[in-house]
């Protein structure tokens, strides 16, 4: 799938946004997603150095999943170009508790080296999240419901594409209401 931009939202107008491709699979153990990226040069940025970090601040892929053992929260998985992961669940943006380094290292994160093709830098990120993370044994006979993103907060060109229409005035990736099933 395509991840987009919002062309509603001022933060996106008037410039060169990356091209973000993402392949869905889901197996017993693991959901995964594949994230192909090219993004203008003033759109990339790595200088988050841990897991748990302001990834959305950095070049910047997003996983966010409804709890499929509680529909009442939601999950966020951030990775950075560089592989480093932001992962918390809850039932809103502020109500939001940080996953402990010992379940972020159940999450397999493989990164494609960033390359540089004229004006473009080419990156790429494959993450794996277990069912144990949700407390599940597998993902059979779940459905998953969410969305992918992908930002760069503070890159020189900020930009917010996901894959599903978030219909706010805002970039705003914590809206739920805006999930749909993979």
């Amino acid at each position: 799938m395509l991840l987009n931009a919002n062309m509603n939202w001022v933060q996106n107008q008037g410039k060169q946004l990356p091209s973000v491709l993402a392949d869905v699979e889901i197996s017993r153990e693991y959901f995964t997603v594949n994230f192909t990226v090219e993004e203008p040069t003033d759109c990339f940025r790595a200088e988050v150095r841990e897991d748990n970090g302001r990834s959305w601040e950095d070049s910047c892929v997003e996983i966010f999943l409804q709890n499929p053992a509680n529909s009442e929260e939601y999950f966020n998985f951030e990775t950075t170009s560089r592989g480093y992961l932001l992962a918390a669940h809850g039932p809103d943006r502020n109500n939001r508790n940080v996953l402990p380094q010992e379940v972020i290292d159940k999450v397999i994160r493989t990164k494609q080296v960033a390359s540089v093709a004229g004006n473009l830098i080419c990156w790429g990120m494959t993450v794996q999240i277990p069912a144990s993370v949700f407390g599940l044994a597998s993902f059979e006979g779940c459905i998953l419901r969410g969305n992918l993103y992908k930002c760069a907060d503070k890159a020189k060109t900020s930009h917010y594409l996901s894959a599903f229409p978030i219909e706010t005035e805002k970039p705003d990736f914590h809206r739920p209401e805006f999930f749909r099933e993979f």
